[in-house]
C-alpha cells in the first residue's frame, strides 16, 4: 500500500497516524471537517504541525500541500459530502483508508444526536460506497469500547454481544461495524474495526479526562470526579495505538476468514487503571494535589473498561507505555502547550 486516505486528520489520534505514516514513506492525503466540538485551535495547531497554515486549510475543499512533507495533502470536507468525497477517491485511487472521522464524545450525544447521525452513519456510508467503487484493499476504522456497554464479563472479548447500547455514540460505532460487516460480505471489500479503549497523551480532546483535570489542577479548581471515583478505564497511549493502527493496516482480513473480508480487534492497554490511581500520578506529575468534587456516575458512562487485546496481539500488537510513562509525556507537553 503506497496511497492512504485518513479521515479526521486533524483530530487527536489522525494527527499521530499521519505522523506515523508519513515517516513510514507513504503518501497520505488527510481530510477534517475540522469542526467546533472543541476548540478549533487546537486542530488547527495540530495542523500546523504537519505543515499547514491556518489560512489555507480554513479553505473548504482547498486542496493544501503541507510545506513541510511533499507526500502530505489535506482537504477541508465533511465525510458525508456525497459530491466531494466521490471525487477524491476517483483523484487519489487509494490503496487503503483509515477512518478516524467521527462525531465523538459520550455525553454530548445526549444534546446533539443529529451531528451523530450525520458523520457518524450518513458519513460512514458514504466512505463505504466510495471505498467499494474504487477497489480500496483495505478499511480500517474506528470504533469504540462504548459498544460494550455496561457489559458485566470481563476483560471485554470481541465475542462478547454488545447489543445493548447505553448512549447514541456507542450505538453509532456499533452501526459501523455492521454496515462494515455487509459490505465485507456482499463486496467482498476487506475492513478491520478497531475498539479504541480510552486513549491518551499529547495534543489530546480537550474534553476528556487529562486536559480536564490537569487544567483544573493548575487552575486551583476542583476536578469533577464521576460515580464517586468508583471507575476504572484502560488508557492507552497514543503511541501504542498508532502501532496498532499500522499493525491492523498491514493485516488485511482474507477471504478464507470465519466472516470473510471482515474482522474485529480491541485495542488498548489490557490492564486497567483506577481514576483514582490515574489522577494521583497525574497529580504527582504536575507537582499539585486536586481538589475533588465527587459526583455521581453520568447518563451514557460506564464504570469501568477493559480489553483483552489477544487477538491484536497476534499480530504483533503489544501496549507497552505505562501509566507513569504516558501521563509523564502527557504533561510535558500540556506544561509547553
Amino acid at each position: 500500500m503506497k496511497s492512504i486516505l485518513v479521515t479526521g486528520g486533524a483530530g487527536f489520534i489522525g494527527y499521530f497516524t499521519v505522523k506515523r505514516l508519513i515517516q513510514e514513506g507513504y503518501h497520505v492525503v488527510c481530510i477534517d471537517n475540522v469542526n467546533d466540538y472543541y476548540d478549533v485551535n487546537l486542530k488547527f495547531y495540530r495542523l500546523k504541525e504537519l505543515g499547514f497554515q491556518k489560512d489555507d486549510v480554513e479553505v473548504w475543499g482547498n486542496k493544501t500541500q503541507s510545506v513541510l512533507h511533499s507526500n502530505l495533502f489535506f482537504y477541508r470536507m465533511n465525510l458525508e459530502d456525497r459530491n466531494a468525497l466521490p471525487l477524491l477517491f476517483e483523484e487519489y485511487q487509494f490503496d487503503g483508508v483509515i477512518n478516524l472521522a467521527a462525531q465523538a464524545g459520550v455525553r454530548y450525544s445526549l444534546e446533539n444526536p443529529m451531528a451523530y447521525v450525520d458523520s457518524n452513519l450518513v458519513g460512514f456510508v458514504n466512505l463505504l460506497e466510495c471505498c467499494r467503487y474504487n477497489k480500496v484493499k483495505h478499511l480500517v476504522y474506528a470504533s469504540s469500547s462504548s459498544v460494550y456497554g455496561e457489559n458485566p464479563k470481563v476483560p471485554f472479548g470481541e465475542e462478547d454481544r454488545v447489543d445493548y447500547p447505553v448512549s447514541l455514540y456507542a450505538a453509532t460505532k456499533k452501526a459501523n461495524e455492521l454496515m462494515a460487516h455487509t459490505y465485507s460480505h456482499l463486496y467482498q471489500l476487506p475492513t478491520s474495526g478497531l475498539r479504541f479503549f480510552t486513549v491518551y497523551g499529547p495534543y489530546g480532546r480537550p474534553d476528556m479526562a487529562p486536559i480536564l483535570f490537569a487544567s483544573a489542577i493548575t487552575e486551583g479548581r476542583a476536578i469533577k470526579v464521576f460515580n464517586n471515583g468508583e471507575m476504572s478505564r484502560d488508557f492507552t497511549y497514543i503511541d501504542d495505538i498508532v502501532n496498532g493502527i499500522l499493525i491492523t493496516l498491514l493485516n488485511a482480513p482474507k477471504e478464507d476468514f470465519e466472516h470473510p473480508y471482515y474482522q474485529l480487534f480491541n485495542i488498548g492497554n489490557g490492564s486497567p487503571v483506577s481514576l483514582m490511581e490515574f489522577i494521583e500520578t497525574l497529580e504527582t506529575e504536575l507537582g499539585q494535589v486536586a481538589e475533588k468534587n465527587m459526583m455521581p456516575m453520568q447518563p451514557g458512562d460506564v464504570p469501568r473498561t477493559w480489553a483483552d487485546t489477544s487477538n491484536l496481539n497476534k499480530l504483533g500488537y503489544k501496549s507497552t507505555t505505562s501509566i507513569k510513562e504516558g501521563v509523564a509525556s502527557f504533561v510535558n507537553w500540556f506544561k509547553s502547550y
